[in-house]
């Protein structure tokens, strides 16, 4: 099973992230849009797990939840990996909320690591994957629509939980899957 962890993001945030959307699709670059209803803060991408794995990670979840407070995050920053002038994905990035993602996701990769995870290569850069773009074309457009883009109204979201969730790809899109919510220290 494919799977990942992740944060799931407030109506009001999505909202926002689907402004942002149509406002760069006017570039007519050819990107593949993420839909808002799948836009989630991934903690820790784990690939095709086994079965009898997933308890384990569960309850591993439920551990760390239970260590981590609720924590407030807003978005701020909208840009391109590896950079602007080379966009393959196009992201938003947070405000608030940044030093409590990433203390969350090291810790994730930290216990996961028992299990036989891989240790992620990059420093966590917590953002919100928005579009993948497929082509060069209208490569400039894209540029000039991101660096205007501006966000009116800062979208803030409390983080209660972390979710696992079973990822199946499909030629329309992914379809995401709860599998299991694990609440932060209440």
């Amino acid at each position: 099973m494919r799977a990942f962890i992740a944060i799931e993001l407030s109506e009001e945030i999505r909202k926002s992230l689907a402004q942002i959307e149509a406002h760069l699709k006017y570039s007519a670059a050819d990107v593949k849009w993420v839909e808002t209803g799948n836009i989630h803060l991934t903690l820790k991408f784990l690939g095709d797990i086994a079965e009898e794995n997933c308890e384990k990670i569960i309850a591993i979840l439920d551990d760390i939840g239970r260590s981590f407070k609720p924590f407030e995050i807003s978005i701020k920053d909208i840009g391109a990996f590896p950079n602007i002038d080379y966009p393959r994905v196009i992201w938003v990035g947070l405000d608030k909320g940044v030093v409590e993602s990433k203390a969350l996701a090291e810790k994730i990769g930290e216990e996961l690591l028992k299990l036989g995870f891989q240790k992620e290569q990059r420093p966590f850069a917590p953002h919100l994957t928005i579009g993948r773009v497929r082509s060069p074309k209208n490569k400039e457009a894209l540029k000039q629509k991101i660096l205007s883009c501006q966000l009116s109204a800062v979208s803030r979201q409390l983080i209660r939980s972390i979710i696992l969730y079973k990822s199946i790809l499909t030629p329309k899109g992914p379809i995401y899957t709860k599998i299991h919510e694990a609440w932060l220290n209440q």
